[in-house]
């Protein structure tokens, strides 16, 4: 009777839910400027006639309170947009829906996080009698620069939270698809920004000064043997160097200083942490035989932990979709090596970070995240809903 009711509900709400999250798309907003966005939520947090808290700048926790003792859940969605310029075609034409705020876009799927759960905040509310405990619905501000997410677990912190719920859209999973696979999902992440400086001079006498491009060319190629030698053969730890700057377009100068960036991207804590030391020593002892020096900036740490779901509430999560979606919905997916800030939420409670699939090569929508022409696919939003709704309800009825 339960799963009747709820994919009834979800039927009912699809076209509301798939032009909510075109709505979004057309009006991105960056990392703690989504003001629009955040107004917009609250539009929809108040017709559910939830109460709400503002969390940092514009995110927001709003809660759904049976009076009744049960399970505590917290499920959260990201609200941030990218500066990305957006391509009005995907991978096989124009899309549905484009930003209408040059220089930004929705390029990673965030606006589909926003509808489908605000979708199943409308499930849940209607439901409320039939429910026991406690749901907090976290709306996180600027997920991508890491802005939002100590101001959202501080806030978190204050409330009781049993466990955590979490659903991002992956263009690597075909459409239709939702995996809740338990272990690593998403790789830990640290900085990589080293400045090299020597001493510059005149391009016709490199012996009077010290190049420091020299030395940082020679500590890309150390780094790259280093990763060979002393990484952990077992371990997985990618090293992504993004840029070098260096000089100006004059061509007879030396610089002071050459600059390069990255990131490494790993699923162990440890071997993440040996790797930063490994990109310091070997920084500092190669820019040394230049007789150079480097400075490090203070993204050269550990930035955020890989997320890793929870073994008994996957299985939970699991049991509970299969129960409800056809047969073979429920798929397992190979960890995705990029990182998130939902990590610190399962650092700190026992949860679940579903990948909702939405690789569908004939509308077009497979592109890479972060891409141009990244699309979703709006047939998949239901299945978001209906997942989150379930998952929760599996465990408010116990």
């Amino acid at each position: 009777m339960i799963n009747e009711i709820l994919k009834k509900r979800a039927d009912e709400l699809e076209s509301y839910v798939i032009e909510l999250r075109r709505e979004f798309h057309r009006h991105p907003e960056v990392a703690s400027k989504e003001e629009w966005t955040s107004a917009r939520l609250k539009e929809e947090i108040e017709k559910c006639g939830l109460t709400y808290e503002m969390v940092s700048t514009t995110g927001m926790i709003a809660t759904l309170d049976t009076g009744r003792e049960g399970v505590h859940l917290a499920l959260r969605a990201d609200i941030d947009a990218l500066p990305v310029p957006e391509n009005a075609n995907n991978l096989k034409g124009c899309k549905v829906s484009v930003s209408e705020i040059e220089g930004f876009s929705h390029a990673c799927g965030h606006d589909a996080h926003m509808a489908m759960m605000i979708g199943a905040m409308k499930m849940l509310t209607e439901m409320k009698e039939e429910l026991n405990g406690v749901v907090h619905f976290c709306f996180e501000e600027g997920e991508e620069s890491g802005t939002g997410k100590l101001g959202m677990l501080e806030a978190l912190s204050r409330r009781r939270v049993d466990t955590v719920w979490a659903i991002h859209v992956y263009s690597a999973l075909q459409a239709g698809k939702i995996s809740v696979d338990a272990g690593p999902r998403m790789a830990g992440a640290a900085g990589v920004d080293v400045t090299v400086k020597g001493k510059g001079g005149h391009g016709s006498r490199p012996d009077l000064s010290i190049s420091p491009i020299f030395a940082a060319s020679c500590i890309l190629n150390n780094l790259s043997s280093a990763w060979v030698n002393q990484i952990d053969a077992n371990e997985t730890v990618t090293l992504g160097i993004a840029n070098i700057h260096s000089g100006t377009d004059v061509s007879n100068v030396i610089p002071e200083t050459a600059r390069f960036r990255g990131s490494l991207r790993f699923f162990n804590m440890k071997e993440g942490a040996k790797a930063v030391d490994i990109v310091k020593e070997i920084s500092e002892s190669t820019a040394r035989m230049h007789h150079c020096t480097v400075e490090f900036s203070d993204l050269m740490k550990i930035l955020v932990g890989p997320v890793i779901n929870d073994a008994h509430y996957s299985e939970l999560a699991a049991a509970a979709l299969n129960d409800i979606l056809p047969e073979g919905t429920v798929s397992s997916c190979p960890k995705w090596y990029a990182s998130e800030s939902y990590s610190m939420y399962l650092e700190r409670y026992p949860g679940v970070f579903a990948f909702l699939g939405i690789r569908n090569e004939e509308l077009g929508s497979g592109a890479e995240h972060h891409n141009e022409k990244f699309d979703v696919d709006d047939s998949v939003l239901k299945l978001g809903v209906l997942s989150t709704a379930k998952y929760a309800v599996s465990l408010l009825m116990k």
